[in-house]
């Protein structure tokens, strides 16, 4: 049978998310029945409930940085149990079959991976609804287990923002010796910053303002470059073998090939479009230099990510909000006006008003 639920959701790119009921499919044999006591804030939240991408299909309840706990289990469930802390992340089904899948890429699954909201469940064509909500149900091959040791909100952003800086470190094989630059200090970057330092990398932080530095070397910066200060740029020229971009918007990235060392790679994780400025291939040419994206991570993947930042004691620097406030959240993610990630404290989706309107998903 399937369950009401309450949540936040969007009707409209420019409505106010509000409180919203729907129904949860019905567990399935192999599905996991989580309540959500924490939900990170992505840029992506914000993108797609204002249709930035042109693929919004409203209502949307928004949320895939989840952090719950079991509250009940199929019958063919084995590896979950009632009253286990668990996170979702950015995706709840793939085609399992595919050569991505089968390599553990579920995010580049041949068939298109099923997002956590904005999706259609595989199985019944039912909208994917996500964590801004007070439960939500995935089959156990996309829950993650969680470290205890962690705090639980502070882990929430680790479902997104940790797996998309996370994944491009491992793939290009970050670690002792490796010279590594995070473009940009926000959500994803500092987080970037983070991992890379706990994985023994030498840690440099390209940003826009100075002010930034203190923190910078708080979170595991090792040198600090401002991107318009073309002295400080050219002082890092062929240094980096790898260099993750996470600014969320368009922007000129031909200052940061020249600082790629023979054979380094810059990587986007941060803006999905097109570049306004030209890309210049001399630097890429000359010295096989190349530029590649990134998208999340796959199921092991951020399982791994998880397990390490356990061991290492890892979390997002967050502000945690009411689901009351997301609206005046999303204005203020808009400003970057946030150190460095909101965390909406599901518990107080109770103390709102009865909820509007309805619907049905997974």
């Amino acid at each position: 049978m399937t369950a009401p639920v309450r949540s936040y959701a969007a009707h409209s790119p420019t409505g106010r998310l509000g409180l919203f009921q729907f129904d949860r499919r019905s567990p399935r044999p192999d599905d996991v029945v989580i309540e959500v006591l924490y939900c990170g804030v992505c840029h992506s939240d914000l993108h797609t409930v204002r249709n930035d991408w042109g693929n919004a299909q409203y209502p949307i309840v928004p949320g895939h940085e989840i952090i719950g706990r079991v509250v009940a289990v199929g019958a063919e469930v084995s590896r979950f149990r009632a009253g286990e802390r668990v996170g979702v992340g950015c995706m709840v089904a793939s085609c399992r079959h595919c050569g991505s899948c089968g390599k553990g890429w579920e995010q580049y699954c041949e068939s298109g991976a099923t997002y956590t909201y904005n999706s259609k469940d595989p199985i019944d064509g039912t909208a994917t609804q996500g964590g801004y909500s007070e439960q939500i149900v995935v089959a156990q091959d996309f829950v993650l287990k969680v470290p205890e040791a962690l705090d639980p909100a502070a882990t929430a952003p680790l479902l997104c923002a940790g797996i998309t800086t996370w994944s491009p470190l491992r793939h290009w094989q970050v670690g002792p010796g490796s010279r590594v630059a995070i473009v940009g200090l926000g959500g994803l970057g500092h987080m970037g910053l983070k991992l890379a330092k706990a994985m023994g990398a030498e840690v440099t932080l390209f940003s826009r303002s100075p002010g930034k530095e203190a923190d910078a070397r708080r979170l595991g910066a090792d040198r600090i470059v401002i991107s318009t200060d073309e002295a400080q740029v050219a002082s890092v020229a062929g240094r980096f073998d790898l260099v993750i971009d996470t600014v969320p918007c368009d922007h000129d990235v031909n200052p940061y090939l020249p600082t790629l060392a023979s054979n380094g790679t810059l990587v986007m994780v941060g803006y999905l479009g097109p570049l306004t400025v030209p890309l210049n291939t001399v630097p890429m040419v000359r010295s096989r230099k190349a530029l590649a994206g990134s998208l999340i991570g796959g199921i092991a993947e951020t399982q791994e990510m998880l397990d390490f930042c356990g061991q290492h004691g890892i979390t997002s620097d967050i502000e945690l909000i009411r689901i009351q406030d997301i609206n005046e959240a999303y204005e203020r993610l808009i400003k970057a006006d946030v150190k460095y990630r909101f965390v909406i404290d599901m518990a107080s989706l109770q103390n709102g008003a009865p909820a509007m309107g309805s619907g049905v998903a997974a």
